[in-house]
């Protein structure tokens, strides 16, 4: 008969552990993460040693501090021949779970004496000015090939292999940093214990051993959930690179995508007409009624089988449905209006109408749109459009500078949507298996950008 085989942990030439107190980072599960040990020069041993609050007299090789307690400055960009980084001379870790890995400096918005950020808080975080931010910058740029982790048997994907890559934590869950993902993990995380995830795995999938899946932590299903919407991977890919079963990746997708669209859904995040103009961007001070700029996203998923779809529903292709929402953002960039989800025929006029928006415009207000998005009367403000003057052949030289003006916006439209737009859930074919939740993943997917290009946590003004 066949050889039974037993998948055994790979244990290297040296299994060295992170002597930082309540951190439990250990260099045989961590192929990527960096241990280094203390320098020789006794000043600036004392001053790890102060920093991580341990005394140790007796310092040996084996006593290591891993890289997710350094700054992503304390690196060079060099790597040792195992592929792990190394660290400048001179320095010195700051970031612990006790200053909750932000170098000691509190962010603004935590609240001192629960350590959390609450929604309230966080609520009026919508109103600062976005910075260009390096996936913003990445829109001029040909997408590069998605990353492919190459890992062994007993090796998965896990948040902590990235805690000292600040590109890669953007590259998988498109957050600014490694400190705005843990602010934004801060503010969720006292009501994650709501979640319910089933281990037992179901009768169609389950082995003769009656066996049951291998659970992650909260914070990893999180960050599946998350590479999940921000690079596409399929459902399979997941499975195998978080090593647990498809099915467990389906019912973590699913559940973080209710838990995660009620938490954000309860955040009032329509702007008054006040602050919005409190934080125009200086290329819109010639439009400054401009209350929101709007677009369309359309997202495609797998026909079930068994299942009769309208054809309304359909693309020309037949091969997968399609469903459109509209959205909309503050000319700063703030995500402040997500419509529901409609078939996928409907047309953008219609779509604009069934939306809602028009409850919350005022006559004193304009939107802006996109070239070739078409707005009628029944519009109850004015509306800005790139080329929209274009269509009149004889046009005064005040229409021709204010027709090259409202042109001249449209990189800055188009820079404010695409960030909701890179998320790669837009870009793929959404599974059958996770189809009854595309209206809270699509919401939650245009949410999460304030949250992840927004300085959740105190950035320095740089000159």
């Amino acid at each position: 008969g066949f050889k039974q085989f037993r998948y055994i942990r790979r244990v290297g030439g040296s299994s060295r552990y992170c002597c930082v107190p309540l951190c439990r980072a250990s260099q045989r599960f961590n192929s990527v993460l960096s241990f280094h040990a203390f320098p020789t020069n006794k000043e600036n041993r004392m001053k790890w040693l102060r920093n991580i609050r341990r005394a140790i007299a007796n310092i040996t090789p084996e006593f290591r501090v891993c890289g997710r307690h350094f700054e992503s400055d304390d690196f060079t960009k060099s790597f040792t021949k195992a592929g792990r980084r190394i660290i400048r001379k001179g320095a010195v870790p700051t970031l612990f779970q006790w200053n909750n890995y932000t170098g000691g400096d509190v962010p603004s918005s935590v609240d001192n004496d629960s350590g959390h950020m609450t929604l309230q808080q966080l609520e009026h975080n919508y109103c600062l000015v976005f910075k260009p931010v390096p996936t913003d910058l990445a829109l001029k740029q040909k997408e590069a090939p998605c990353k492919v982790e190459e890992l062994s048997v007993d090796e998965h994907l896990c948040l902590g292999r990235f805690a000292a890559s600040d590109d890669d934590i953007r590259h998988y869950t498109r957050f600014l940093s490694y400190k705005h993902l843990m602010a934004f993990w801060r503010l969720i995380e006292p009501e994650t214990n709501k979640i319910r995830v089933t281990r037992v795995l179901p009768s169609v999938v389950r082995g003769p051993s009656n066996e049951t899946s291998r659970s992650l932590q909260r914070i990893d299903e999180f960050f599946l959930f998350m590479v999940y919407l921000s690079v596409g991977l399929s459902l399979s890919d997941l499975a195998h690179r978080f090593n647990i079963h498809q099915y467990m990746v389906i019912k973590i997708i699913r559940a973080w995508a209710s838990f995660l669209h009620s938490i954000l859904g309860s955040v009032h995040i329509w702007m008054s007409e006040e602050a919005v103009k409190a934080h125009l961007p200086k290329e819109f001070q010639d439009y400054p009624d401009t209350q929101v700029v709007i677009d369309c996203a359309e997202l495609r998923c797998e026909v079930p089988s068994g299942l009769p779809i309208k054809s309304e529903e359909c693309s020309s292709y037949k091969a997968y449905c399609t469903f459109k929402g509209l959205i909309g953002m503050a000319p700063h960039g703030a995500v402040t209006y997500v419509s529901s989800l409609y078939a996928g025929s409907i047309s953008d006029k219609e779509l604009l109408k069934r939306s809602g928006l028009f409850s919350l415009l005022k006559p004193g207000m304009a939107i802006m749109v996109d070239k070739g998005f078409p707005v009628d009367e029944s519009v109850p403000c004015k509306v800005y459009s790139p080329f929209c003057f274009l269509k009149r052949e004889n046009m005064s030289a005040d229409e021709v500078r204010e027709s090259e003006s409202v042109s001249s916006l449209r990189v800055h439209v188009e820079s404010r949507i695409h960030r909701v737009k890179q998320h790669k859930l837009f870009d793929t074919v959404i599974s059958s298996s996770i189809t009854a939740n595309i209206n809270q993943l699509y919401t939650v997917a245009c949410l999460l950008v304030n949250y992840q290009n927004g300085p959740l946590v105190k950035v320095e003004a740089k000159d």
